[in-house]
């Protein structure tokens, strides 16, 4: 039988564990946890998103402060936003929502949160402390973290001897996952667009990837069998047999035939998505901890 890995279930004990830490370090330092979210314009997607991560906090015990910019905010009124919160001591975590309106530029809004503080795991700081295998030292990019979460879930913590593949090589998720695998003592293939046979590469793999933005890419023959496949990918494809003008959400993988095939598998939606808030607010506990000079907690 196919296990079918449910990240709302697995998303929902990493944040009781939050709650747990959240409060511990309240009751004994005196330290009530503060995360900072900035959104810009007038996205309805990204809106949902900040609400959701907003709410959230909020559940987890943390202050959680929301800044709403209007589409016409200029770069050095958001820079100077950044340079607040970074000097704001009750603020552990700042998360900057991307993408943010095209006059904008992300990536020197991302740079300026210092990285203790850059709960997305996106400073470059953070990013070669995975790189580098420190993954004590820094904070980890939240949807590659939740992934792995899941990976350990069903493979346990020492992947040694296991094939795994990653299919997408993105700063945001392909590296850094790649990166969590190897560190785990899996041996690791970076696939992509431009990799030859990918099917074969694929099929070679204990532990599947797919994280292309391509619709339904991933075919049952693509998996080993007995597989741990995890579908990173997140596409709205026309859904005509609900009506006309309606879509429905699907990954990367097939996942109907390939979850004949593999040994356990994430759905999409109710997988992979559900751990990427959940490890936003584990950073933001972390960070806290960290700030207090205490041990943080492991999730």
């Amino acid at each position: 039988m196919t296990t079918i890995i449910d990240g709302k279930q697995v998303a929902a004990t990493v944040i009781e564990a939050v709650k747990a830490a959240a409060g511990k370090l309240e009751q004994d330092a005196g330290v009530k946890t503060g995360l900072a979210v900035v959104i810009v314009g007038d996205d309805p997607a990204s809106h949902a998103y900040v609400s959701s991560k907003s709410r959230m906090a909020k559940e987890c015990g943390f202050t959680s402060i929301q800044h709403t910019l209007p589409e016409e905010t200029t770069q050095e009124a958001l820079a100077a936003l950044v340079r607040k919160l970074n000097a704001d001591d009750t603020i552990h975590g700042i998360l900057v929502q991307l993408p943010l309106p095209k006059h904008l530029q992300s990536e020197p809004i991302i740079q300026s949160i210092l990285p203790e503080k850059d709960v997305d795991g996106l400073h470059v700081v953070n990013a070669g402390k995975v790189a580098t295998g420190d993954l004590e030292g820094g904070l980890i990019s939240c949807t590659p973290a939740g992934a792995m979460v899941l990976v350990r879930g069903i493979r346990g913590d020492d992947l040694s001897g296991l094939n795994a593949v990653v299919i997408g090589r993105s700063n945001l998720f392909g590296k850094p996952m790649a990166a969590l695998l190897l560190n785990a003592n899996a041996t690791v293939t970076s696939a992509h667009s431009r990799t030859r046979d990918l099917a074969a590469v694929c099929r070679n793999a204990d532990i599947l990837v797919a994280a292309v933005g391509r619709p339904q890419m991933v075919r049952a023959d693509w998996v080993k069998p007995g597989a741990t496949v995890i579908d990173v990918g997140i596409n709205r494809v026309p859904a005509p047999e609900k009506g006309e003008g309606k879509s429905h959400l699907v990954g990367d993988v097939a996942f109907d035939e390939c979850a004949e095939v593999a040994g356990a598998i994430t759905p999409v939606p109710g997988g992979v998505g559900p751990m990427t808030i959940a490890m936003l607010m584990a950073n933001t506990v972390i960070a806290a901890y960290r700030r207090a000079g205490l041990e943080p907690p492991r999730f």
